[in-house]
């Protein structure tokens, strides 16, 4: 009878009938009452998200695999104190991690989520030493700018540890093959992304859930709920009512309806099937995605106007319009003048539909028959070669060949031989991708996406390769070629929601409001209860500077994953603009508290205290910024003008010039050199900074207005009129206008007697 309920439960959860699962396993227990068993109960009602069912029935036991279980059901629920004690009792300091590589990830996340950084780091390099192919533990030490090179992670080391779990071990190994109690531990419904559903999950506390990607070979999973923002406090976020969505009107066909079950975080895929067929998903995105700065620019005491319609988001281009208003069909380069992807999509012809595509006038469709076709070109791409370039000494290898021995693996036999080289071509690919994720986390967005390019075409052209590339050219500032990259990641996966929300942020750069509108809807129709879909609609409302609005669709993002850093950081740009500067500070600490590295939260911060004045805050917080992306030209500009304002000029000049190089395209610290040069009474050379902005900003009046000062301030009162008068007609805000015309009135007042404009 106990042999019969037990697999009746598994076939349960293998078919996804978790309730049929949970009924037939409580008789179970009942009748054949044991450890083992109850470590099948709760992985039931783990795998059904009620991880709170799992923490009673496991409370107490000392199995190393019930421990870790409970660990699960604890991190679920955010008791992360006893999660770390399951995993670590204090009876037994020196203690195994139970589930191996599994384990120490857990137990990395804890530690990460407890500000122990060291430790996290530590656990995530020895869950990698335990099994190379979890990709989850290389993306968290990324994330914390940790990770070493992906060639040394993935290299030579890791294929000897592949090649002898499978050849010396055969269906022994523990990471490689689940018994019939591994495999109902938890269902990888629960792994992947941050964008788990909490639909389910039926516990008061339950309704803020976050992924947390386990064992890749199926010995373990987790679904994370992060229902506090500081783990285990109370929360102050109240409750939020989901806001309906906004009325369709871009099209009279509503947005397709699709499920988010259909991403491949869906139920037990990472488990080993009947089949015996592995399925696993590497496009887990622990961190939130990231990062755009906000642009305060109206610091009218310290660099005068700079913005016309500023929002409190993100883009501190001076000249935003020039950029975004260009002709449809041009194509945007990026910072060194090359359109990365575009050509390199272009190299097949799958990547020739999507270039003509992404390059024609607005509004042109894609051929659906065209990317059939394009797909179906691409099954017979045999650019492998670039994921085996590196070879292992043949040496090592034939120790490892057992004479053309065969291991049965997942109900399936391979040669020795085959696994070998199949262990090559794994970490060969993880190599790359690795590669260009770590150094996207560093913000080296240039080299990521001359590594992604070396990725074989059926690669690039995944919806998680497409997305890095997206954010890449988001943190370059190169918004037309992120537009074209989210869409077409979007044209190949439109059931995914990576990187959504920054492509929404895109969006609103380029001031695309029907795109944007169009976007959230869709996303709210794909899942409401995923945050990138309420920070996208949040973007939306931003953009109509219904900023209230704004700020509670945020809000609901972060209510429904707390640990969404880029959602905590989009409210404190709302409180901003609300003028709420205590909440926009507790916002960005929010975020920080779960990144550390979130620099666009550091950033943040330094605009605040900048604007109240705070110039040695203001200057600290723009200096993590700068060292956690020392390659921003907008951080620096900030980082100068606040340097200046603590009355050293020297240095704002010199970090400015560092401005200019890192980003000719940017005038804003043009402008700010050329305030500093005239605080200086530098005159001629702030004029010919500002004669030099003038090629890259033609109609902001900001430029035209400081000019008129300088004029003014050498009594060359006919051309400080001339300058004046361009930058009225330039038709600036209401609040320049404002300025200008008093600095008009004031044009024969001497310098001493009249205020600072």
């Amino acid at each position: 009878m106990e042999a019969i309920l037990t697999d009746c439960v598994q076939n349960s959860l293998r078919h996804f009938m978790f309730r049929n699962a949970i009924f037939l396993c409580e008789r179970l227990c009942a009748e054949f009452p044991s450890e083992a068993n109850l470590q099948l109960l709760a992985a039931c009602y783990l795998q059904n998200n009620q991880a709170y069912s799992a923490y009673h029935i496991l409370k107490g036991t000392q199995t190393a695999q019930s421990r870790y279980l409970f660990a699960v059901s604890c991190f679920q629920m955010d008791l992360l104190n006893e999660a770390e004690t399951a995993l670590c009792p204090a009876n037994e300091p020196g203690g195994e991690i139970p589930n191996g590589a599994a384990g120490h990830y857990l137990l990395g996340l804890i530690y990460r989520y407890t500000d122990r950084r060291k430790s996290a780091i530590h656990h995530f390099r020895l869950a990698l030493s335990i099994d190379p192919l979890l990709w989850a533990a290389y993306e968290e030490l990324c994330v914390l700018g940790a990770a070493e090179e992906a060639t040394v992670v993935f290299g030579e080391a890791a294929a000897l540890c592949i090649q002898k779990q499978y050849l010396h071990h055969g269906v022994t190994s523990p990471n490689l093959h689940t018994s019939n109690e591994d495999y109902n531990l938890v269902s990888s419904r629960n792994f992947g992304s941050e964008d788990v559903s909490p639909r389910q999950l039926k516990h008061a506390q339950g309704n803020n859930l976050r992924d947390i990607p386990g064992n890749y070979h199926g010995t373990a999973g987790l679904s994370g709920a992060a229902s506090q923002p500081q783990n285990g406090g109370p929360s102050n976020m109240p409750f939020y009512n989901t806001p309906s969505p906004m009325a369709s009107q871009l099209s009279g066909v509503a947005p397709p309806p699709l499920c988010r079950n259909v991403q491949p975080n869906g139920p037990n895929l990472n488990t080993v099937n009947t089949d015996g067929s592995p399925r696993s998903v590497v496009n887990s995105t622990i961190q939130a995605p990231r990062r755009k700065f906000v642009d305060e620019g109206k610091l009218r005491k310290i660099s005068g106007r700079l913005f016309s319609d500023s929002g409190p988001r993100r883009s501190t281009r001076l000249a935003g319009d020039a950029g975004v208003n260009t002709n449809a069909n041009t194509t945007a380069v990026a910072g060194n003048g090359t359109n990365s992807s575009s050509k390199y999509l272009g190299s097949s012809k799958f990547g020739s539909v999507a270039l003509r595509s992404v390059t024609v006038r607005k509004g042109q469709s894609w051929a659906n028959e065209n990317i059939e076709e394009g797909i179906k070109n691409e099954a017979f791409d045999d650019s492998r070669a670039n994921m085996t370039s590196s070879s292992f000494p043949s040496g090592d290898v034939k120790s490892l060949d057992q004479d053309g021995a065969t291991v049965p693996i997942g109900g399936v036999v391979i040669s020795s031989s085959k696994i070998i080289s199949g262990a090559s071509e794994v970490l060969g690919l993880l190599r790359t991708l690795g590669e260009g994720y770590r150094l996207s986390c560093l913000y080296r967005c240039q080299d990521a996406l001359d590594t992604y390019l070396k990725l074989p075409h059926k690669h690039y052209n995944t919806s998680w390769v497409l997305s890095q590339v997206g954010k890449a050219h988001f943190e370059l500032v190169d918004y037309l070629e992120a537009d074209r990259t989210f869409s077409l990641a979007r044209r190949m996966s439109p059931y995914s929601l990576e990187g959504m929300d920054i492509y929404s942020t895109v969006l609103y750069h380029l001031k695309e409001d029907m795109k944007l509108s169009y976007l959230a809807q869709e996303l709210i129709s794909t899942d409401r209860l995923a945050p990138q879909s309420w920070c996208a609609m949040g973007n939306c409302y931003s953009l109509q500077k219904d900023h209230e609005t704004a700020l509670k669709n945020f809000q609901r993002a972060v209510q429904l994953n707390s640990r969404f850093a880029y959602a905590h950081t989009l409210c404190g740009h709302e409180y901003v603009a609300l003028e709420d500067f205590e909440n926009g500070i507790k916002s960005y600490q929010n975020a920080l508290r779960i990144d550390s590295r979130h620099y666009n939260s550091w950033y943040g911060l330094g605009m605040i205290f900048l604007r109240q004045e705070k110039f040695e805050f203001s200057e600290h917080h723009f200096g993590m910024a700068f060292h956690i992306n020392p390659r921003s030209s907008v951080i620096m500009s900030y980082l100068g003008t606040a340097m200046h304002a603590l009355k050293r000029s020297e240095d704002a000049i010199k970090i400015m010039d560092r401005a200019i190089l890192a980003d000719r395209k940017n005038p804003l610290p043009m402008y700010q050199k050329a305030n500093i040069l005239m605080s200086l009474e530098k005159f001629d050379d702030a004029l010919k900074v500002l004669e030099a902005l003038k090629e890259y900003a033609p109609r902001e009046s900001s430029v035209y207005a400081l000019m008129g000062k300088i004029y003014k301030r050498r009594n060359m009162h006919e051309k400080a009129m001339l300058h004046f008068g361009i930058a009225l007609d330039l038709k600036p805000s209401a609040a320049d206008v404002a300025t200008i015309k008093a600095a008009i009135e004031k044009l024969h007042v001497p310098d001493e007697l009249e205020d600072n404009l």
